[in-house]
């Protein structure tokens, strides 16, 4: 396994490159009971945030979704159907995700569906799915609360992405692992979380207990609000711990503020963050030179070998590097393409094929479903940033 109380191998290594990644929707048919394929196509449905604050993420997502839908139908589809995807609009917004979903479940007869990208939209949704047995991939949702509730593993949900808990330990482990085995060697760190943000809240808590457990301190948490645009004086007061490091699980837009404000009052601490900050554009926000002694992890490094496919279809396609939501929408992409070519003609045959994909190739690497989770196993990266490029500092594979 990836995740949970195992240790994590890290192998430091020292490459230059960017990392792209990117994330998307699905498919489905028919309520009540799930759906099946008409004779010639097969309807899925992609509910993801085209609209609204989160439109950055789902937008994306979706992309990376029809791209590996487009791949199958151009290759002559599933056994001579084509895979329509009949795409919806969750605003954002969780009651919308819900709205989105019961009208690809019944109006649309979708077989599966793909998405939200954000956590609070797929739980919201996940209820209408599981109630009319139509599967779910969510591409990029990494609360473990989405496939898992009150223990017991949620029979239609699943994920392309790792989860919280495995970013926070990763990114604590990092931080106390000594330099000569590719860690930064710390001892003290102060938190500074968006307090708006389940996914913030969730990465801060597990850090803090997995990096005191490993021997180190958290001296301080501080707490913003999506949106904040000045931070300098709360970070006035993170400076005065004088701490090792500095944690901000957050997402780019006010990751590259806070990084800028924060190397504006003259602090030089290594900076840490997690999937949240993989975008190209924290580097216009924050400024090359600022992001230096930055790190986080990420789902895969743009300089691997077994990227490099995933890369060059999506330029082509969009005339763009992808970002994360991309790739994990188009990892979901394709594991629904996978579910569906090894005979998932009906919604239940897809939920079956999915909770038993093995070594499946995927856009950010290669995944294998945890049938008792519905959580993906695979690896992890964690990036450096130096001189506005992205260089791999750690790759950390699953372990078994």
């Amino acid at each position: 396994m990836f995740f949970g109380k195992k240790k994590f191998k890290l192998a430091a290594f020292l490459a230059g490159g960017f990392l792209a990644c990117s994330l998307f929707t699905g498919c489905g048919e028919s309520g009540g009971g799930g759906g099946t394929a008409s004779a010639d196509e097969i309807v899925v449905g992609s509910n993801f945030e085209l609209t609204g604050n989160h439109a950055q993420y789902g937008s994306n997502a979706a992309k990376g979704l029809k791209l590996a839908v487009d791949e199958v139908n151009a290759a002559g589809g599933v056994n001579g159907k084509k895979i329509k995807i009949v795409e919806a609009d969750s605003k954002s917004d969780t009651a919308e995700a819900v709205n989105a979903a019961t009208k690809l479940i019944s109006d649309n007869k979708v077989v599966a569906m793909v998405g939200p990208a954000v956590t609070a939209s797929v739980i919201a949704e996940s209820q209408v799915a599981t109630d009319d047995k139509i599967p779910v991939i969510a591409p990029a949702a990494t609360n473990p609360d989405v496939t898992v509730d009150n223990g017991t593993v949620k029979p239609y949900i699943f994920r392309a992405c790792f989860i919280d808990p495995q970013q926070s330990e990763v990114m604590a482990q990092f931080a106390v692992n000594p330099k000569d085995k590719g860690g930064l060697d710390a001892k003290t760190a102060v938190l500074y979380i968006d307090s708006s943000s389940d996914y913030s809240k969730s990465l801060g808590k597990i850090f803090k207990e997995k990096f005191e457990a490993d021997g180190g301190k958290v001296l301080m948490e501080e707490f913003f609000v999506a949106k904040d645009q000045d931070f300098k004086a709360t970070l006035t007061k993170l400076q005065g711990a004088n701490a090792d490091v500095i944690f901000v699980p957050a997402y780019y837009e006010e990751v590259g503020k806070i990084i800028k404000q924060a190397r504006e009052l003259g602090i030089t601490s290594a900076i840490l963050g997690t999937d949240g900050w993989d975008d190209t554009k924290v580097v216009e926000i924050a400024g090359a030179e600022a992001l230096n002694n930055t790190y986080f992890c990420t789902h895969y490094f743009e300089g691997d070998a077994e990227v490099q496919d995933f890369l060059k279809a999506y330029e082509k396609a969009y005339n763009e590097t992808p970002n994360v939501f991309a790739a994990l929408g188009y990892d979901a992409g394709k594991m629904l393409v996978d579910a569906i070519q090894r005979g998932g003609d009906t919604s239940e045959k897809i939920r079956e094929n999915v909770e038993t994909i093995k070594d499946l190739k995927v856009g950010t690497g290669v995944i294998t479903m945890d049938a008792k989770t519905h959580n993906p196993i695979k690896g992890i990266v964690v990036l450096e940033n130096k001189g506005g490029v992205r260089e791999l500092r750690a790759k950390i594979a699953p372990e078994g």
